[in-house]
């Protein structure tokens, strides 16, 4: 197979001093990102959210296959079928299919079956994840690191999201396969994650959580 084309690397540097101050100004503001369950209907422009979309898509991949599609829900029609068998779902995770320890860890958040955000937030964004591609002939074509990829672009997602000074929630009704025969999607695909976006109400609560301090989450080697 033929080599991609190098071209000069174009990113940008900056001093010791600019470094912490981006860094600095860039984990505060990405710390206030929190999930959120109460939206308004207020409408979001298409075009904020295709640069969402195009920003996720930035996301590095095995071999640059990326293996993502993202369905953008605003109909509400569709969103309200969505939400039904996502309620079905998640009633019975709640009442049975939950083990005692997950139930007793999501407790203190608050969460149960109903999910009206799901009708109420004007974008639903599904992530999905390309098991294989199919080629022009039909043929199954390999991807790599497909969990991995599709991970990546979540994250940029949410970021993306949280940039835009809107809010989003990672909703995974388990199981999903009622997101591959609504939005009819082809076999090769494979839900990922539910991502309602929106604009936060005025009285939105949420849990006054702590994430963990850096010598919890790091391990250095010097």
């Amino acid at each position: 197979m033929e080599q991609y084309p190098f071209i000069p690397y174009e990113g940008q540097q900056y001093s010791t001093e600019e470094m912490q101050e981006r860094m600095n100004a860039f984990y505060e503001y990405m710390d206030q990102r929190r999930s959120v369950r109460d939206y308004t209907d207020k409408p979001i422009p298409k075009e904020v959210i295709e640069k969402i979309i195009m920003t996720a898509s930035s996301a590095p991949s095995g071999a640059h296959k990326q293996p993502w599609t993202f369905c953008v829900v605003s109909d509400p029609e569709m969103k309200s079928a969505i939400r039904k068998a996502a309620e079905e779902e998640e009633y019975t995770n709640y009442h049975g299919r939950m083990s005692e320890d997950w139930l007793r860890d999501l407790a203190p958040l608050g969460t149960d079956w109903k999910k009206p955000f799901l009708e109420v937030a004007p974008y639903l964004i599904i992530v999905f994840k390309k098991a294989y591609d199919i080629g022009e002939n039909g043929e199954k074509l390999k991807n790599y690191y497909v969990n991995e990829s599709v991970g990546l672009a979540a994250g940029f997602l949410l970021t993306a999201i949280h940039q835009a000074g809107l809010v989003s929630l990672t909703h995974t009704p388990s199981p999903m396969n009622f997101l591959q025969k609504l939005l009819k999607r082809p076999e090769n695909e494979r839900p990922f994650l539910l991502v309602p976006v929106g604009y936060a109400k005025e009285d939105a609560q949420v849990p006054k959580l702590e994430r963990k301090p850096l010598e919890d989450v790091t391990v250095w080697f010097e």
